[in-house]
């Protein structure tokens, strides 16, 4: 079982990842790219206002996200509830951060169109293809 750092340091490290929500009783997956995760302000990443997720996220913030570290060969699945982060200086950290370049080429105003998601507190477990029939232990943070 690995502990909340090693998982966050996993996936910084890998930070393309599927999110899942539910919409009308039906799954959504989708790519997404992590902005961050750490002790201090859990796991963070950005979508649009404007986007068919954000509008499943305000109706239920309950997701999973599933990381895969090539390299390990490891699949990690976080699930738990999302909050929305307003916090200006954030939308500014994540605008201005040299991973989120293509940021700007919307311009100034896509900030206002930001909407930033935490999770503070979810369950993680680890899954390896040589620990398959193993029953899964779960990290919560």
């Amino acid at each position: 079982m690995k502990t909340k750092e090693e998982i966050f340091k996993l996936i910084n490290e890998n930070p393309v990842f599927h999110l899942a929500t539910v919409e009308n009783g039906k799954p959504h997956v989708r790519g997404m790219l992590l902005f961050k995760a750490d002790n201090e302000q859990g796991i963070i990443f950005h979508t649009g206002t404007f986007k068919d997720l954000y509008r499943q996220l305000q109706a239920n913030p309950s997701v999973e996200m599933c990381f895969h570290c090539q390299k390990t060969g490891e699949q990690i699945r976080i699930s738990g509830d999302l909050v929305q982060d307003k916090s200006l200086n954030l939308i500014e950290e994540i605008y201005n951060h040299p991973t989120r370049a293509f940021l700007r080429n919307f311009g100034e105003s896509i900030k206002e169109r930001m909407a930033v998601y935490r999770m503070i507190h979810g369950k993680a477990t680890v899954w390896t293809m040589e620990k398959n029939l193993e029953p899964n232990y779960y990290t919560e943070f």
